[in-house]
């Protein structure tokens, strides 16, 4: 990430891929990859139909995919082939997370364990448990490279590391309950499967590892807290799912033609990795834009105004809608799945061509939030984009969930839990990133952002 950054790579691919556009005038170009045929989609309009033929004849089942989510969730809808199986599946992931309702079932006790642990980070952070900043000044206009704050006499210290922990305690809640809160080891043996899976066919199975992994996963999603996302999963009425669905092949043998609803499990702390980082990048960036900056605190103080973490007793669960806005739009523009995959089950007309069956499609979401058609909004914080709360996506190509049916089904869960989380951090205390980090609201942002190098300042308001 840090080569990346430094070198500029994502802003280098936007604009070669923007000169390919030029070049051959053409919203889809075909060509071959080491034998493979592929086809890079560069029309938003053709993107959107791609995703919206989701999952025939596109299917997000690709090769690749498979090769690398499979150790780690083999019965996964995601890695799971067109048909009945993957519809059941898919429709089990669907029952637990509750996408497209207001809130999810157990938003308010989700909230409580999320607030409790990133409000109790920023205390930490604020006494000086992880180091201190020496005193700076800034001139607290934001440009410049400064970071949008008057001068301070320093504070305490949050880096990703720090940062990082209390996120997973925070997601253990949130997924298994707090009985979870604690479990570090199922995380390092999903990192382990992870990192191999980064390499494919050219890494070592991990198999003692991997059953480790999936009995872990499985003994916690089966004794998860009612109020959890695992406990969530449907447990009753399992002709709504399927006759597999809870049957001895999917709770004990797990054979691969199972439903296994504890085997979605995986692929959620797998999303939940990749959210941690859009929150840290959206209090950078939050923490350069003054405007937004004073009102994502505004949003903040209405959850820290009680004296127990979460919404009180009987009271609806917090929107916190400003904040869910800048978190969309820091995924908009870090995305954090740079390449959206699709293979072709059968011939598939796209674009002028019509591709044959097998073919890799590619869509490089940092071209198409960043492109010439994301003008003029492409490089700069924009939560304004998302004001309807980003049920509607403000031009085709914009997909930092990605889109259609295979849209990530988390979405929501993972803006209600990201938005808490900045709502914990910021509700009694402020983050001022090291000076250096990001321009101010009137120079273009960088297309990589390096979360693991972001440093912040954290005090007491």
């Amino acid at each position: 990430m840090a080569l990346a950054e430094r070198f500029a790579w994502d802003r280098r691919a936007v604009d070669l891929l923007a000169r390919l556009r030029d070049r051959y005038d053409a919203g889809v170009l075909a060509c071959s990859l080491g034998g493979r045929r592929v086809a890079l989609v560069l029309d938003p309009e053709e993107a959107r139909r791609v995703l919206e033929g989701t999952p025939v004849p596109f299917s997000p089942a690709t090769a690749e995919k498979r090769g690398a989510l499979r150790r780690f969730q083999p019965h996964g809808s995601l890695v799971t082939e067109p048909g009945e199986l993957r519809t059941v599946r898919r429709r089990v992931n669907e029952a637990a997370l509750q996408p497209g309702a207001e809130f999810h079932r157990a938003a308010a006790r989700i909230q409580s364990a999320v607030h409790e642990e990133l409000s109790g980070l920023a205390r930490e952070a604020s006494a000086g448990r992880f180091g201190r900043v020496p005193a700076t000044g800034h001139d607290g206009d934001g440009g410049d490279g400064g970071n949008g704050h008057d001068g301070h006499d320093g504070g305490g210290s949050l880096d990703w590391a720090s940062f990082e922990a209390a996120w997973w305690r925070a997601v253990r809640r949130t997924v298994f309950g707090d009985t979870a809160r604690d479990d570090t080891e199922l995380i390092t043996l999903l990192a382990r499967l992870r990192g191999a899976g980064n390499w494919a066919g050219f890494a070592p199975q991990h198999r003692a590892v991997r059953a480790r992994f999936l009995a872990r996963l499985r003994e916690r999603a089966a004794h998860a807290d009612p109020e959890s996302l695992a406990g969530s999963l449907p447990r009753q009425s399992p002709d709504a799912y399927g006759p597999d669905a809870y049957g001895p092949d999917a709770v004990d043998a797990y054979g691969p033609d199972a439903v296994d609803p504890y085997g979605q499990v995986a692929h959620w702390l797998f999303a939940f990795d990749a959210a941690g980082m859009a929150v840290f990048r959206t209090l950078a960036v939050l923490g350069t834009h003054p405007d937004h900056r004073e009102r994502a605190l505004h949003e903040a103080d209405r959850t820290g105004a009680g004296d127990a973490p979460g919404p009180g007793a009987g009271d609806p669960p917090w929107e916190l809608g400003f904040l869910r806005t800048c978190v969309l739009d820091t995924v908009r523009l870090w995305p954090t799945t740079p390449l959206l995959l699709r293979e072709t089950t059968h011939a598939a007309p796209c674009g002028d061509a019509v591709l044959p069956p097998g073919t890799l499609v590619l869509l490089h979401t940092p071209y198409l939030h960043r492109g010439e058609r994301a003008a003029p909004y492409g490089d700069r914080f924009a939560p304004e984009l998302w004001r309807d709360g980003g049920t509607q996506a403000p031009w085709p190509g914009l997909v930092p969930f990605s889109a259609g049916p295979g849209r990530c089904p988390g979405r929501d869960v993972v803006l209600l839990a990201s938005a808490t989380s900045l709502a914990g951090l910021l509700a009694r205390h402020d983050a001022a990133p090291a000076p250096g980090t990001l321009p101010g609201p009137e120079d273009p942002l960088p297309a990589t952002l390096d979360h693991f190098a972001l440093r912040f300042a954290v005090r007491p308001r």
